[in-house]
């Protein structure tokens, strides 16, 4: 076999395992990546007191297109005035 061609077959063997190697890696990132969005996403509904009904409201309010009910200063400050 010409000795080019077996150059060209081994770079071309080590490249595949390289990019199986790489694109392991990037699955594996974009795995972490979503978990962490998602535990952002939990902790911002949690710090706002929201139950998973309300959340489920607010998703389906925003695909119709309508505004979420605004929030009194009340709310906005969790100040209650007695």
């Amino acid at each position: 076999m010409n000795a080019k061609i077996k150059k060209i077959n081994a770079e071309y063997e080590k490249n595949a395992a390289k990019i199986a190697e790489l694109q392991a890696r990037q699955k594996e990132l974009d795995k972490q990546r979503t978990e962490l969005e998602n535990l952002d996403i939990v902790g911002m509904v949690r710090s706002m007191g929201m139950t998973p009904e309300e959340l489920a409201a607010l998703i389906e309010a925003s695909k119709n297109g309508q505004m979420a009910p605004a929030m009194t200063e009340k709310e906005e400050t969790g100040d209650e005035e007695n």
